[in-house]
């Protein structure tokens, strides 16, 4: 049985993948996409914890067994329904996320998002309901963790690394996008050949937002190196930069896959993905005195706190100051 996965928790199996949705849902997952730009994959996420939510609704109230859940039908949910759905059934709901499914706190977070998201939808823009039971719903605190990135050495040796691939022209290029542009997967995997003019990029990112970034001379080069040798694309619509073998646009678990080759065989970091060379590219540009409302443009922030996690090499670069003082260790 296959299973359909996010980057937070499996989603649907195969058998699920058809699961039938009451109206209101779909019409809110439609909103999601066309009036507030939520990329099909959120909007999936989305889907899918609203489907949980549901089933474990109709499962406390028809006494079903919750391993049962996946086989609950909730195509006749309707807005009557909804309208008994009370605070203490967002609590009972979270709490079987942490103890039975052991959800973290960043996808118990991500639920009650997608809760607050859906009730906010049915009150604010449908006027269905006079209530919002998630008004008062808690998100769980998550711990704010230091970026994983590399070093200027060991990003030295992954993009050499390169030089070994089948396909190094356009391996090297991507990879020189991610360490000098900061740039998402989904972004890479998105950018298409009108993306470029001249030395500059125009890239889409969350919610359909989009920041044009200037390429530096290495961008640049490796730009112009691998268009030489650019397979023909072979679909339908905007041609993609990046094109794969077999003349299709790249997906995010292709290219996921070309970092863990390139990574075996030089630095064997463990778990080094895409997301973690945005890491580093940010954190090289921060210690080579990026300001961070540039750093904010470039990587596509759409809140200067989120950029601020790469101060943390203040940290490190004061203890390397207070270790180096000559007066140290004088005994």
């Amino acid at each position: 049985m296959r299973l359909i996965t996010s980057s937070v928790e499996v989603l649907y199996t195969e058998e699920e993948v058809n699961v039938v949705l009451p109206k209101i849902l779909k019409d809110f997952l439609v909103y999601l996409t066309t009036i507030t730009g939520k990329s099909q994959r959120t909007r999936k996420e989305y889907e899918y914890d609203l489907v949980l939510f549901f089933r474990f609704l109709k499962a406390i109230e028809q006494d079903i067994a919750i391993a049962d859940l996946q086989k609950i039908n909730i195509s006749d949910v309707t807005i009557d329904k909804i309208k008994e759905i009370t605070l203490e059934d967002l609590y009972l709901f979270m709490e079987y996320c942490e103890v039975q499914r052991g959800n973290s706190p960043a996808a118990r977070a991500r639920k009650v998002a997608t809760l607050k998201s859906f009730f906010k939808y049915l009150k604010g823009k449908r006027r269905l309901i006079e209530e919002n039971p998630a008004d008062e719903l808690e998100t769980p605190k998550i711990g704010r963790k230091t970026p994983v990135y590399l070093n200027l050495q060991e990003a030295q040796q992954f993009i050499a690394a390169t030089t070994m691939q089948q396909y190094s022209e356009r391996d090297y290029c991507m990879m020189i996008f991610f360490l000098n542009l900061g740039i998402r997967v989904t972004e890479l995997c998105s950018l298409n050949l009108q993306s470029i003019q001249g030395r500059h990029i125009t890239v889409v990112g969350k919610g359909n937002k989009e920041r044009t970034v200037f390429m530096n001379e290495s961008c640049y080069e490796a730009l112009q190196a691998y268009l030489l040798t650019r397979h023909t694309y072979k679909g339908d619509g905007a041609e993609p930069l990046f094109v794969s073998q077999k003349g299709t646009r790249f997906a995010r678990q292709s290219i996921a896959k070309i970092v863990k080759q390139l990574n075996k065989a030089t630095l064997n970091k463990e778990k080094l993905t895409p997301h973690k060379l945005r890491h580093t590219s940010a954190t090289l540009m921060y210690r080579a005195g990026a300001d961070i409302r540039s750093l904010q443009h470039i990587l596509g922030h759409s809140s200067v706190a989120t950029t601020q996690i790469y101060t943390h090499i203040e940290d490190e670069q004061i203890q390397e100051v207070m270790e180096n003082n000559p007066l140290n260790n004088l005994r």
